[in-house]
């Protein structure tokens, strides 16, 4: 039974599929917002499969997640106000007003740091547009960062090309094992 095997192989065929970009525009859209898989996840195997587009495919990603984080920022900062009421019922007001202080001194390189940090961008994204942050550090920043680890990631995929496709397919098993075990068990020790 090899089913992470099988996965990563109907992903590869995907990848290699005539709209792959544009479900890759989608999927980095809407992560950046509220979607909670992250782009990588489609643009590693788009590069390896077309080593020769892995920059266009890097922008394309970098610019439509730019774009998601706009959303992002206007959901928390339309939807605050809705939420209000919520924070301050379940106690959470006073570290509201903490993150708020925190991001008018760090706004920029907190953006900065989680757009290439592996943590979900949106919490970034929507706590930006909460706290009021300007719109041109945070449009910068995300750039930036976005840019930074989407390039790197196209770039890595496209150099390793066929020879990366037979390493990742060979382990993607055994990782993918050990995850499940790792999340089932992180799971069993927090509900105990």
């Amino acid at each position: 039974m090899t089913p992470f095997r099988s996965l990563y192989d109907r992903v590869m065929a995907w990848a290699a599929h005539r709209h792959a970009p544009r479900y890759l525009a989608a999927v980095s859209f809407a992560e950046a917002s509220f979607f909670l898989v992250p782009p990588d996840v489609m643009l590693a195997p788009m590069a390896m499969a077309r080593p020769a587009r892995w920059w266009r495919l890097a922008l394309l990603t970098t610019v439509a997640s730019v774009l998601g984080a706009l959303l992002g920022y206007l959901i928390g900062h339309f939807a605050i106000d809705a939420a209000a009421p919520w924070i301050h019922r379940l106690g959470y007001w006073p570290a509201y007003l903490r993150v708020q202080g925190w991001f008018a001194h760090w706004g920029f390189w907190a953006v900065l740091l989680a757009g290439f940090s592996p943590v979900p961008y949106k919490l970034f994204t929507i706590a930006a547009g909460a706290v009021g942050m300007p719109l041109a550090p945070f449009v910068v920043a995300s750039l930036v960062s976005r840019g930074a680890r989407f390039f790197l990631v196209a770039g890595l995929m496209a150099r390793g090309g066929a020879r990366m496709q037979r390493v990742i397919r060979d382990s993607v098993e055994g990782v993918g094992w050990l995850l499940l075990g790792v999340g089932v068990l992180a799971y069993l020790l927090l509900r105990a």
